[in-house]
Formats: structure tokens, C-alpha cells, sequence
């Protein structure tokens, strides 16, 4: 098992998938966007590369999670055995990714509309899933968004949207998380924050959004510590650039903002300070959000773990 103060890297394949729009969730205007081209990635996560079923019976509630990284992670769970609410803003899109995953894993998905800002969506999201699979096992905190501009001329209301997304969305999915896993101590519960290597460090022209993920960090060691009498975990996963539609956008906008090529920016913005040059893989992800809730030791908690290539060595 990885040691929890040093860096995870994973060797992987660049994911080529289409832009996106810039919103939340997976709405008309996403950004975290798993596209419907994803069956083309290299790691696509219908391969046969994950034998094991570590999630067996596990009841997951996914937010963002009809398309990019939380798409990405509820076909992984979904492979492993896992059962699982695709949560979304955009009600259509997660109702038709989880018709067309129950084909496949027939019972074991359903869809949720819910904006992750509104605390009844988020109450009403996770009875719904405790209705569905008679309890819950595992939530992921995903949906988020990204929006590019100098914080001198950032809007205050993009500023609020920013926080409220990212971090009132993830209190409330914790809030509610935990009061249904202390209904049953003996099964207990795993809740896993999506973050990003802007938990750790900063960027230009993403004030907002660094400062949102640096508050994941906190949010996550208080939940460790205050969950824990309820034999729950939770632990903040950071992903470097990831080529879903949030990093796709954010190529052509950090370009002309900067003026270079789309080209510099992967290799001088994106990727320099990675150990090889590449881009985190849906897969790489993955793997470590089964880690997650797999491991059978209740020493992981608390912590959290940077997929990025070696982007930031901790």
C-alpha cells in the first residue's frame, strides 16, 4: 500500500475527449465532462483491466457524476461491483447515462437530479439512493466547475458561485452523508472529496477556484475527525489535468490570456512540472477512489493524495 506522505504516480496514456461548456455538474454548460467519445480513450473504463470486484454491494452516491472524472468514477465502481446514484444538475444527461449503464449493470444504477448547492436536493438525493439499495456505503463529492479570468476583474457573484459549488456543495454532501452512516455504525462509510493539485498549489487566472479546492482540505481533515466515532473516513483526492472538457476549455482561454500557442500551454502551463510529460488518466483516478473505500484498514483517513505525474511532491 502507498505510503500516505509521498506522492502516488501512475504511468498512463493521454484521454483525448471533446470540449465542453463552462458550468457545473454536468449541465448544458459542464466543465468536470466525461464526453460520449470517452469509449475511444485509451484507458477507457470498459476495458477488461480491473478483474476484481472491490466494490461488491457497495451502495455509492456520485455527484457530477454523468460525465467527466464523476462519470469516470461511477462505471469504475459500477465494474467493480458497486452500486450507484449518478447525481447531477443536468437530470436528462445523468438519466441517460444511468439507462444506458443499466443495460449493462442491470439494477444497480439509478439517476438523480440535484443541484448540490440546495441542502433538499442533497437530503432528498441521498434517501433516495438509502430507498433504492436498502443503505449507503460511499459518497463522492465531485461536481465542480472551473471559470479562467484575473482575480482583478473576477465578478463577486463568480467568486460566491465558485465557493458555493465546491465547498457549500460538499459540506452539504457530507452533512447528510454522515447522518445517514451513523444510523449504522457497524457499516460505516467512506466519503471522498474530489479536489485537484490546486489543493496544494496556485495558479494564475484561478483565484477562485484554487481557493475553493485549498478549503477541501480543511473540510476533509474536520470530517475525518468528527466522523470517526461513526466509523467513517474521509479522505480528498487531487488529480493533476485531467483531458476532460474543463481542461480542454481551458486550453484555447489560457492561451490567448497568455498569449502562446495551445501547444505551450500543454507543455509550459499543463504539464511542466509533471516527472513525464503527461496528463492523469481517468484510470489513475479511479483507482485510487477504490483505494479508497476499499482498503480495509481504518489508518487511511484524513489525508489527501496527489495524482498528478509528480506535478507536486509531497
Amino acid at each position: 500500500m502507498f505510503s500516505l506522505t509521498k506522492q502516488i504516480l501512475f504511468k498512463s496514456s493521454t484521454v483525448k475527449n471533446v470540449v465542453g461548456n463552462l458550468m457545473y455538474n454536468a449541465s448544458s454548460s459542464v466543465v468536470r465532462s466525461y464526453s460520449s467519445v470517452n469509449n475511444n480513450n485509451n484507458n477507457s473504463n470498459n476495458s477488461d483491466a480491473s478483474p476484481l470486484r472491490r466494490m461488491n454491494n457497495k451502495v455509492c452516491f456520485v455527484t457530477g457524476g454523468a460525465a467527466g472524472i464523476g462519470l469516470g468514477i461511477v462505471e469504475r465502481f459500477l465494474k467493480e461491483g458497486g452500486k450507484v446514484a449518478v447525481a447531477d444538475l443536468n437530470g436528462q444527461l445523468a438519466s441517460d447515462v444511468a439507462t444506458k449503464l443499466d443495460k449493462q449493470y442491470p439494477g444497480s444504477v439509478i439517476a438523480i437530479k440535484a443541484d448540490i448547492t440546495q441542502e433538499e436536493d442533497v437530503r432528498q438525493g441521498i434517501e433516495k439512493t438509502v430507498a433504492k439499495f436498502g443503505g449507503l456505503d460511499v459518497v463522492v463529492s465531485n461536481a465542480g466547475f472551473q471559470h479562467i479570468e484575473a482575480l482583478e476583474d473576477l465578478p463577486l457573484e463568480m467568486w460566491k458561485k465558485m465557493l458555493a459549488v465546491h465547498l457549500d456543495g460538499s459540506f452539504l454532501c457530507a452533512k447528510h452523508a454522515i447522518r445517514q452512516f451513523k444510523k449504522d455504525t457497524v457499516r460505516g462509510g467512506s466519503i471522498i472529496f474530489i479536489g485537484s493539485v490546486h489543493s496544494k498549489v496556485a495558479s494564475d487566472l484561478k483565484s477562485p477556484y484554487v481557493t475553493a479546492k485549498h478549503g477541501l482540505e480543511g473540510l476533509n481533515r474536520s470530517v475525518a475527525r468528527e466522523a470517526a466515532k461513526y466509523n467513517v473516513r474521509s479522505n480528498l483526492l487531487c488529480p493533476g489535468f485531467v483531458r476532460t472538457a474543463l481542461v480542454e476549455r481551458q486550453i484555447p482561454q489560457i492561451a490567448e490570456r497568455m498569449g502562446i500557442s495551445e501547444d505551450q500551454v500543454i507543455k509550459s502551463v499543463m504539464l511542466k512540472d509533471t516527472l513525464d510529460g503527461e496528463f492523469t488518466s481517468f484510470e489513475d483516478v479511479n483507482e485510487v477512489a477504490v483505494t479508497f473505500v476499499h482498503m480495509p484498514s481504518k489508518a487511511l483517513t484524513g489525508q489527501s493524495v496527489i495524482v498528478s505525474h509528480g506535478w507536486v511532491l509531497e
